[in-house]
């Protein structure tokens, strides 16, 4: 999980806000920490912490150019976050209006699109994730990729959406669409 070190120095230091944290599901001292660069287009980053133990137990950027937001919460309490939510009747991937959280699981995943969030840069929108083979899978799943002519990431990428998509169907869970986005102006 993200350090409340690394968060500070994705924020550059500014603290815009703070306050205790008013839920229960990370204990009685978790506070809050907002980074908001001041423009309603804008961005801003929000850490949530131990302030006895400094455990990190979520970060979120918000990206209000692009509107899209991101969370990273702490394994060992998402759970408990999840079930406060659904206690207090709350939407759990619910950021803003119609833009829901993408969950991250992947630190260094969280801190590229932050940085890119912060500088105003177009970044990938894709969510990492982990994978771990050991070497006699690692060497195997490589030949497979060398005689396709692709890359091991490709070969990654294509094993796991085939897997999503067979899960969905399986399972017989709707195939996400993509939201359209309002117009502004004339009706």
């Amino acid at each position: 999980m993200i350090t409340l070190k690394e968060w500070m120095e994705l924020v550059d230091y500014r603290i815009t806000e703070g306050s205790d944290y008013g839920w229960q599901c990370y204990g009685h001292d978790a506070h809050m920490l907002d980074s908001w660069n001041g423009e309603q287009d804008g961005h801003s980053f929000t850490v949530i912490f131990d302030t006895k133990t400094q455990t990190v137990y979520e970060v979120q950027a918000h990206d209000y150019v692009r509107n899209r937001a991101y969370r990273l919460i702490n394994p060992e309490f998402k759970s408990a976050h999840d079930h406060e939510s659904n206690g207090r009747g709350i939407e759990i991937n619910n950021a803003w209006d119609e833009v829901d959280y993408v969950d991250l699981d992947v630190d260094d995943d969280f801190i590229q699109k932050g940085l890119a969030i912060r500088d105003g840069e177009d970044y990938d929108t894709r969510v990492q994730i982990e994978v771990n083979f050991d070497d006699a899978e690692l060497l195997e799943y490589m030949k497979i990729a060398h005689d396709r002519d692709i890359t091991f990431n490709e070969l990654v990428e294509i094993a796991l959406q085939e897997a999503i998509d067979q899960h969905r169907m399986l399972n017989d869970i709707p195939f996400p669409v993509e939201k359209k986005k309002k117009k502004k102006g004339k009706k």
